[in-house]
Order: structure tokens, then sequence, then C-alpha cells
């Protein structure tokens, strides 16, 4: 009996030290297999929020996504021959031999990452050596099923220094934190379960982004343009349908393409308008009782500022002065110099505030990173040749989605709302910029402009609209490069009860063409494509619309 309870004592001594070396000795290695085990399966890894587009019917599709794919890596504490594993794995990961067996020699290391994103042909060859240490699991990766669709809007995850996803450039990077939730951890030896990110729900309407894609991609290989840009949106709440740049990148593939694809034109590059300026110039005389649509001068075809500087209408050359002429018809022929007379009656500071009550100078407070203001610094000058050049859209820049935002002003009945992306977000006003008699004589003016140069015209519709073709700079010359335009027309229609405004914007295209020439004609694709897709009814005769009246 004094035999058996020795021995039962001895044994209950083994293991009660055996139970300390595992609980409090090894803990620290334990708790380590146990961390990495849960990392390479993905168990402490909170799901990324996913960002839905909607349609017409206010059904969702995913632009961004999660998907499974696999994971290759290695636990190299539980490799025995570190080089022979590396010679094998270094042509089917694509490793270098040396780096791979320093990796694998690391006598506590219990995660290695060989691949992400494993492709079937890799997966089967590591299944087929069987070496033992070498795992294959599937993980989360971010996907965009669309591939390059709103990518710029949308922007993309990439690994941090931890191995987190983390966003960068559009939504992906604005809304990270809610995104991506909050991870798992170990603390104490106790698992806490991660909390996966939200989802985002966007107005952008799926169907009317493809279309806007379809049309600017073609056009700026046409033109052999820099770039292109077009946003639609619904004028009486401030919903932005689709917000379409091209040059783009596919978020799934983003190290394949400069940096400069990355950045989100429509609210990040501000640009010297042009032409379509002067409705803001007509909204701020008329609204202030300065002048209306039946003011007359008499147009010379160019006008001497500051003694130095002389300004022509764009086509002095071929036209010569216009005489006497009423400021609806400077709408029409897109006349620099009509501008310029409305200004003066105008008034410099009162010009200068309705400007600045249309929202330019500012950030429209987009939910989106990085959207810059503009610059009206020229307005702040006193000196009267910036203000007779800002009248027509040179010498101030603005961003695409002020401009269309205060066209949607004008079409909305003077009220000024906040551009928003979200389905969750409601209407804001932001304020009234002019009465809605002025907006009414405003949309006149342009429905008049479409119908006299009828390349914006859709049948049986009013169409309402205005082009802009301004200079651009050179950084590395002084003055504008006449050779290098750009090109916008910005419209809204129906113009009796607008359901769309479009801005449409193409950047140098060769051989410097006008806006007409270019932009105006996709401007009508765009109407007629959500005229359809809305299936929005006539809003005037078929006779008046056939006779350009």
């Amino acid at each position: 009996m004094w035999l058996v309870k020795i021995l039962f004592s001895l044994a209950f001594i083994a293991l009660t030290v055996n139970l300390y070396f595992l609980q409090v000795d090894k803990r620290g290695n334990f708790v380590d297999k146990a961390q990495a085990q849960n990392n390479s399966l993905g168990y402490l890894d909170a799901s990324r929020g996913i960002i839905f587009a909607t349609d017409k019917n206010g059904s969702y599709s995913a632009l961004v996504a999660n998907k499974n794919m696999p994971v290759i890596y290695a636990v190299p504490i539980e490799i025995s021959n570190p080089q022979q594993a590396a010679n094998l794995l270094s042509p089917i990961v694509g490793k270098d031999v040396n780096s791979l067996t320093v990796a694998f020699s690391k006598p506590k290391s219990q995660y290695a990452l060989l691949i992400q994103k494993a492709t079937d042909q890799q997966v089967q060859e590591i299944k087929n050596l069987n070496l033992k240490g070498i795992y294959i699991k599937d993980q989360t990766f971010r996907s965009y099923p669309f591939g390059s669709m709103a990518s710029q809007l949308l922007g993309y995850v990439s690994l941090d220094a931890n191995g987190q996803m983390s966003g960068k450039y559009g939504l992906e990077l604005e809304f990270n934190k809610q995104l991506e939730g909050q991870p798992g951890d170990i603390n104490s030896g106790s698992i806490q379960n991660p909390v996966d990110g939200k989802n985002l729900y966007l107005t952008i309407d799926r169907n009317i982004q493809d279309e806007a894609e379809q049309i600017i991609a073609p056009l700026v290989q046409k033109w052999n343009a820099a770039g292109a840009t077009m946003i639609v949106q619904e004028p009486s709440t401030g919903k932005i349908l689709a917000m379409a740049n091209y040059p783009d990148f596919d978020p799934n593939n983003y190290s394949n393409y400069p940096i400069k694809n990355f950045l989100n034109p429509a609210v990040q590059l501000p640009y010297e308008p042009g032409s379509v300026f002067k409705i803001i110039t007509m909204a701020s005389g008329i609204d202030s009782g300065k002048i209306t649509p039946d003011t007359t001068y008499v147009d010379t075809g160019c006008v001497q500022l500051d003694k130095q500087w002389k300004i022509c209408n764009w086509n002095y050359k071929t036209h010569g002065p216009y005489g006497k002429i009423t400021m609806t018809d400077v709408i029409k022929n897109s006349l620099n110099v009509g501008a310029v007379f409305a200004e003066k009656q105008i008034g410099n500071s009162i010009f200068t505030d309705y400007v600045r009550k249309f929202g330019f100078g500012k950030i429209t407070g987009i939910q989106l990173p990085g959207e810059l203001g503009g610059n009206l610094n020229n307005l702040n000058s006193g000196i009267g040749s910036n203000y007779s050049t800002a009248s027509y859209g040179q010498g101030i820049t603005a961003t695409p989605i002020q401009l269309v935002t205060a066209f949607s002003a004008v079409a909305n009945g003077g009220l000024l709302m906040k551009p928003f992306i979200f389905d969750s977000d409601s209407p804001q006003i932001i304020s009234r910029v002019i009465s809605q008699d002025t907006a009414q004589k405003l949309t006149k003016m342009m429905v008049s402009a479409v119908d006299f140069n009828k390349v914006a015209a859709v049948s049986q519709y009013e169409v309402a609209g205005k082009t802009g073709t301004a200079y651009t700079t050179d950084y590395d010359v002084k003055g504008y490069n006449k050779e290098k335009l750009v090109n916008t027309f910005i419209g809204y229609a129906p113009a009796s009860n607008p359901k769309f405004t479009i801005l449409i914007k193409l950047d140098r295209p060769q051989n410097a063409p006008l806006a007409g020439d270019t932009v105006v004609p996709e401007f009508r694709t765009m109407t007629e494509f959500l005229l359809n897709y809305y299936n929005i009814p006539p809003d005037r005769p078929d006779s008046q619309s056939q006779s350009g009246q």
C-alpha cells in the first residue's frame, strides 16, 4: 500500500508539474499558436461591409463585395527540412529560395504567408507536394464584381502593416472605419468575437452609371482626350445617380494602374468651366433686377478692358458683330461680349455675391474624400478685367460637382440642394439662391439655346442646357494654351419638370474642337437613355419640337 501511495503521489506531482509548464511556462506558445491558427482561418477577421448600388425600382446590387479565395501559408515550426521545402515551393509561390528558407527556419514561428488569392493551379500543385507544415485555407478578400465601374467613387483596399484590409481612395477610404468593423482578439486566453462592418447603400443607379461609362470611354478615345467626366443628378433632391470618369482603373488589380487614375476628377479636379458659367452670370443679373432676358445691347464683336485686354466673341472672325441683341440671344450664341456687358450692369459686388451663393469657392460637402472648392481669388482682386473674364467662366475654377449642383438649383426652381450619395440620407436644402421666376426665365433662355443650336435637342421634349469651351493653362507656360481646351455641356430635361441634370466634360480633346462637336451629341444620347429609362412622357407638342421653336 505504501508503494501504491508513493507511485500515485509521484504521478500526481508529475501531472502538476506538467500542468504548470502547459498553463504557465508554455502558455505564451500555445496562445501564439491559437492566435496564428485563428488568424490563418480568419476567425478573428470582421467581415467588411458591402457597398450597394440601386436602380429605379429600389433593387440593390453589390458594387463591392467579399469573396473567399485560397490562401497558402506555412507553419514553420512544423517543417522538418526548411531547405527542401523552400526548394520545392519556390517555383510555385514565386518567392526566392533563400527568403523562404529563412522564413521556414524560425524555430518559434507559427505562421508565414506564402500566397494570397492563389490560383487553382497553384492550389493543386501544393496539394500534390503533400508537405507537412504547408496549409491551404479560404480567406475573405475584397471583390469588385463589375471591374472598373465607379472605380474612383469606390476606391479600393490593400493590406496595411498589420495584414488587415484598409481602404484607399474613394468610399473605401472615407468610410473605412464603418466598413471594416471590429476584428476579434484573444485576450487572457479568451476569444473576443469580431463585429462585422456596416454596409453602404448608394444613390448610384447601376444602369445609369453603366450607360455613363459606356458613353465617355469611347468619347475620350475618339478625340484622343486626356479624360472625361459625367455626373447625373436628381435636381429636386441633390441625389447623385451616376458619377463616371475616364480613364479609370480596376480595383481588383489596382497595382497595374498609375496613381493619377485613383483620383476622382468629379470632386478633386477644379477647372475653368468656360461659357457654361454665363448661366450663373445671367442668373445674377435677372434675379438682382439689373437685366432681363430681353435687355439689349449693341454687340461690336469685341470689347477693350483695362486698356490692355481685348475680349472677343468666340466666332468674331467668322461672324463679326451681332449688332443690337438681347440677353437671350447672348445665351443662344454664347457671346463673351454679351456676358461682359451683363456683368457690368450687375456690378462686381453683386455678381460675386451670387457666384458664392451658388456654392462656388467652397466644397459642396458631398461625402467623398479630397473634395476641393475651386478658386475665386480673381473675384477678390478688385481688377475689373477679372470680373469680366469670370462672367464667361475664365479666370476662376470650379469642380464638376459644383457646376452640376448649381445648374440643378436652376432646374429646381432656385433651391440649391446639397449633393448626396447615400440612399439613407434625406434631401437637404442649402438655400434659395434665386427666385422661382428667375429660374423659369433662365430655363426658357436655355431651352431657346438648345432649340436654336439643335444638337442637344430631343424630339417631343423641352431640353435646357448650355455649352462651354474653355482655354486651359500649362504650368510651364505663361497664359492660356488655345490648342488645349476643355469642353463642357450641362443641361436638364424635361425642362417643364426636370427629372435629371447631366454634366459631361471632355478634357483637352485633340485638335481643339468646340463642345458642340464633342460633348453635346453625347449629352443628347444620355438624355434619350434617361427619358426612356424612367419612361418620362413628352412635355411639348411634336410640331414644336420638329420646327425647332
